[in-house]
């Protein structure tokens, strides 16, 4: 996970933590810890030094004192931007309850904005909008619907998926955590609303009004889905279209936190979640989302109808 270079206002310890990074991009993770640790020993309430430091140790496979280093960080991040609690509850020391990513999310996005198409897009084989894209004009053929109204845009980001759908929709709104990606978004004149905002919160704004409501790569940051489908169905006019992705996972819980801090739900706790929440599943594949650390990701590309 990137992380922007904080400094720690002590000269030295800055030499050490770059002197550290470096070792790290050479893939020299225990020596990037030792030196890590030689830094905070100077500059003890450094929370971007004490996130350096479990990073460096997980990458070297070293867990327990990754946990250490992340309690020391979960103490002296007081905003959360760093991610202590999720990394925590990744490797079942903590717990992610609601809200914990918040800080974490729009602190990550407002730092990849400025090159986030070109890392996803070009480096890590991203296609989700486009396949998100291809099922709903596939659901279109086959049901009666050939333009919407009013398309909500959940984690809009860059305006990848707005891009893809803004032919079949009248007005377009999206909605981000981060200020920056807004911005980037702003620059492509595709949305004709955009706002800084948590999605739930922005959907209980609307009250049947809209008729396509869209989450590419967005509810793997969210975790529990159910008040986020909640609060969709009350955002929606009936017969209208949820349209999102998710991260797979195969075991018997609802969802699971991985180690890069995205969620994984299962396929049938998701059936079930929007069947209690008043939509019906009317398409559901299952592909590779992107490509990380040289691994396939795994995932679900679904289209649910608000009943």
């Amino acid at each position: 996970m990137l992380k922007a270079f904080l400094s720690s206002g002590d000269m030295i310890a800055d030499r050490r933590a770059d002197r550290a990074r470096q070792y790290a991009d050479d893939g020299d993770y225990a020596a990037a810890a030792e030196l890590m640790e030689q830094a905070l020993g100077l500059t003890p309430y450094w929370a971007a030094g004490w996130s350096l430091l479990g990073d460096f140790h997980e990458k070297a496979g070293a867990i327990s004192n990754a946990i250490s280093a992340w309690r020391s960080l979960e103490a002296h991040d007081d905003e959360g931007l760093f991610g202590a609690k999720l990394k925590l509850a990744a490797y079942g020391a903590g717990s992610a309850e609601k809200g914990t990513a918040i800080s974490y999310v729009e602190a990550l996005f407002d730092q990849y904005a400025p090159h986030f198409e070109t890392a996803l897009v070009e480096r890590l084989s991203y296609g989700v909008p486009t396949m998100l894209a291809g099922l709903l004009s596939a659901t279109m053929a086959e049901t009666a619907w050939e333009r919407f109204e009013l398309a909500l845009d959940l984690g809009c980001g860059t305006g990848l998926m707005g891009d893809r759908i803004r032919a079949v929709v009248g007005r377009l709104e999206g909605v981000d955590l981060s200020a920056a990606m807004i911005a980037e978004c702003a620059g492509k004149q595709c949305y004709d609303a955009l706002h800084k905002g948590e999605l739930v919160e922005y959907l209980n704004g609307f009250d049947g009004q809209a008729d396509l409501v869209t989450a590419a790569d967005v509810l793997i940051y969210c975790g529990a889905l159910p008040p986020i489908f909640i609060a969709a169905h009350k955002a929606m006019r009936a017969g209208g279209l949820l349209v999102f992705s998710l991260e797979e996972h195969e075991g018997s819980e609802a969802l699971f936190l991985r180690p890069s801090l995205r969620f994984a739900h299962s396929v049938e706790a998701t059936r079930i979640a929007l069947l209690a929440s008043g939509f019906e599943v009317l398409r559901l594949e299952r592909d590779t989302l992107r490509q990380d650390r040289g691994a396939p990701i795994k995932g679900m590309l679904i289209v649910a109808r608000r009943l």
